[in-house]
């Protein structure tokens, strides 16, 4: 499939603020991608530490960018840890802040036990816009409430999840899931997405189907605004 084609597709259909992202799973840094090179953070005393706040957090960079990553950037969130298949339970369960989440009941034991991971250990994870990408496994949408209503509309198997919002990518990658997500408290501070925004993973493998029922979909719903448009001069 011709990525770039795909991304400005994705674009012009919905009309999506930020561009889409591509994110691949490699057992190895791939040749000649340049890895992420931000400074290591200072570990802290449970000796968490990596080159962002949170896995989350390289969905921003990637929009300007393509890199490689590996479990030591992703080393500073736990639960990115987990999602992303760089740690196991057992690995992250006595870590400040997953104690943090459970203290004040923004999770429970019983909740996090129900957030899926990646299966297979990643060596590395590579982002980066979708346009110019080679092979993605995901393809990475941020939303605002009217694209992900037409997205809903053009995949009735649509997944809507809440927190943690990076369970999408386990989501897409090993259930072949469209998974959006409203979201959550954690990922919105460490990202500064805004409000209104929600954030979709699509398996690279679906995105020529949805193109096609998006295409309708789009069309459907302009002729449907334009129909309540007219209809609503009657009442002045």
């Amino acid at each position: 499939m011709d990525w770039t084609e795909a991304a400005r597709d994705l674009t012009t259909t919905l009309g999506l603020a930020h561009p889409p992202l591509a994110i691949s799973f490699h057992s190895d840094p791939p040749p000649g991608v340049p890895a992420f090179d931000a400074p290591m953070s200072d570990p802290t005393i449970d000796g968490r530490g990596g080159r962002v706040p949170a896995s989350c957090v390289f969905w921003m960079h990637a929009s300007h960018s393509r890199f490689s990553t590996v479990a030591t950037d992703h080393g500073n969130c736990s639960v990115g840890r987990f999602t992303h298949g760089f740690a196991g339970a057992e690995d992250i369960i006595d870590k400040d802040d997953v104690a943090a989440l459970l203290d004040v009941g923004w999770v429970t034991m019983e909740a996090f036990a129900q957030v899926p991971q990646v299966q297979s250990q990643p060596g590395a994870i590579v982002y980066g816009p979708l346009a110019g990408a080679d092979e993605p496994d995901i393809v990475f949408l941020r939303l605002d409430a009217r694209q992900l209503m037409e997205l809903a509309d053009a995949v009735p198997d649509l997944e809507v999840t809440g927190k943690p919002q990076c369970q999408i990518i386990p989501r897409a990658l090993d259930e072949g899931q469209v998974a959006a997500s409203l979201g959550c408290a954690l990922s919105r501070a460490r990202t500064g997405m805004g409000d209104d925004e929600h954030t979709c993973a699509i398996p690279a493998s679906r995105v020529e189907e949805i193109l096609r029922r998006l295409t309708s979909v789009r069309t459907a719903d302009l002729a449907v605004a334009g129909y309540a448009v007219e209809d609503a001069r009657r009442f002045g």
